[in-house]
C-alpha cells in the first residue's frame, strides 16, 4: 500500500474562466496542491475558531469558488484589533500577512472597506476570542 500526501493550499483556485478552471501544474517540490473553494476554506476557519471558543462570522462573502479572504481578529483582552491577508513569498510558500500596522479598529475598518472596493470577490471572516486568537492553520508572517 503507498501512502500519498496532499498539500492543501490556502488559495482556492488560480484562475477561473467561466466553467472551466486552471490548477497549477505538478512542480520540481511534488504534486500539486489540493485546492480548496474559498466556500469550504471559511467553514473550516469559522469552525475551528468556534470549537475552541471563539465567534466566528462572514462579515463579507465573495466569490465561493476563488475569492481571496482576509480575517479581522478582535483581541476583547487588550482591545485591539489585528487583519491578516494571504500573501506569497518569494519562494513561493503561501502565508498570511498584516497588510495593516494598525490595531485600531476603524482603521482596519477603512482597509476592508477599501479593499472591497478594488475586489468584488473578497471574503471577509471576523473572528472575537478573548485571547485574540486567529485560528489560522497555514504560516503567519511576524511582521
Amino acid at each position: 500500500m503507498t501512502a500519498v500526501t496532499v498539500k492543501l493550499s490556502i488559495r482556492p483556485c488560480c484562475s477561473v474562466s467561466g466553467e472551466q478552471v486552471t490548477f497549477p501544474a505538478a512542480s520540481a517540490h511534488g504534486p500539486p496542491a489540493m485546492l480548496l473553494s474559498t466556500d469550504l476554506w471559511v467553514s473550516a476557519l469559522i469552525r475551528r475558531a468556534e470549537q475552541a471558543g471563539a465567534f466566528a462570522v462572514v462579515v463579507r462573502k465573495g466569490d465561493p469558488r476563488a475569492g481571496a479572504v482576509l480575517v479581522k481578529v478582535l483581541n476583547r483582552s487588550d482591545r485591539t484589533t489585528r487583519l491578516y491577508a494571504e500573501a506569497t513569498r518569494l519562494d513561493g510558500e503561501q502565508v498570511w500577512m498584516r497588510p495593516s500596522s494598525s490595531d485600531e479598529e476603524p482603521d482596519i475598518d477603512a482597509y476592508l472597506e477599501r479593499a472591497a472596493r478594488f475586489d468584488p470577490d473578497l471574503w471577509v471572516v471576523e473572528i472575537d476570542d478573548r485571547d485574540g486568537r486567529h485560528f489560522l492553520t497555514e504560516p503567519v508572517d511576524a511582521g
